[in-house]
């Protein structure tokens, strides 16, 4: 139990540096679908070449491409379009304070498909975390009309799925091989809108992004799954926005509010609530 709540905190570690890298891509002018495109391509040839020489097995499965179809569109391709549709629509705050509504879609959604009790330490963490994202986000415009809150909030609906369906995949298979397939069909559905040239300058930081936050962030994750509740590992997995910022504030010397630093507290505290209840529930049984 420990160890799985130790991954999926190394997992959002994983995926705090996404900012860091991206930051670094834009200013080559690379377009956000092609950096995708990138990070995903470069990521499959990591986990494809891991899978083979280290785990000495095949990456590709020829069980359950229809689930593997469905989780790629939903968890790849359907999260990104929407997430970047709202940056477009709204701002890079609003849409990042909306993902972090999937906690409380996993909470809902954990309870009515796996059976996982939604108690009284759940939902106070639930509450910490939301108003922590609210505080870590910053300056944030609300005056937004009705579209860029539907595509920001089913963001944050489709961010949950991965995870359920994540839960899913690795009942049966090994964590690698379903990111693999995944990411696999993610390409495939990111490939006709992206540019399948990139300056080279680019590369060394695209290399990064699909190693660390893709590669590392994904397969932490979905190994976490095995052993932790999905409800549980969402709301422990919002430390990403406070990885972030303090990569933030050392790398590019980007100032702390008195807010983001309460906000920040506010989620490691949840988390810590959430990891310390569950092991006390774990060593009762």
């Amino acid at each position: 139990m420990r160890r799985g709540y130790l991954l999926v905190f190394l997992a959002a570690s994983m995926w705090g540096t996404l900012g860091i890298f991206a930051t670094y891509i834009y200013r080559y002018g690379v377009d956000s679908f092609t950096m995708v495109f990138w990070r995903v391509l470069f990521a499959l040839l990591i986990l494809g070449s891991y899978i083979t020489l280290f785990l000495r097995e095949n990456p590709f499965t020829r069980k359950r491409l229809s689930f593997y179809a469905i989780y790629g569109l939903v968890g790849v391709f359907a999260f990104y379009t929407l997430y970047f549709y709202t940056v477009k629509i709204s701002s890079v705050g609003f849409a990042v304070l909306l993902v972090y509504t999937a906690p409380a879609f996993s909470v809902v959604l954990g309870r009515l498909i796996f059976g996982e009790p939604i108690t009284t330490e759940k939902a106070i963490s639930l509450l910490m975390v939301m108003l922590g994202v609210i505080l870590v986000a910053g300056n944030v415009d609300f005056n937004v009309g009705f579209l860029p809150l539907l595509t920001g909030i089913s963001t944050g609906f489709v961010y949950s799925i991965y995870g359920i369906m994540a839960k899913f995949g690795v009942r049966d298979e090994r964590p690698e091989r379903v990111l693999f397939m995944t990411l696999f069909f993610g390409l495939l559905y990111l490939a006709p809108f992206a540019k399948f040239s990139v300056p080279s300058g680019a590369i060394p930081y695209l290399l990064g992004l699909a190693f660390f936050p893709t590669f590392l962030g994904y397969v932490l994750y979905n190994h976490a799954l095995k052993e932790v509740e999905v409800s549980r590992a969402s709301i422990v997995a919002t430390v990403e926005p406070v990885v972030a910022i303090a990569l933030a504030y050392i790398l590019f010397g980007e100032k702390l509010s008195l807010p983001q630093i309460v906000g920040a507290i506010l989620i490691v505290g949840a988390s810590i609530l959430v990891h310390s209840r569950g092991v006390e529930e774990e060593e009762i049984r």
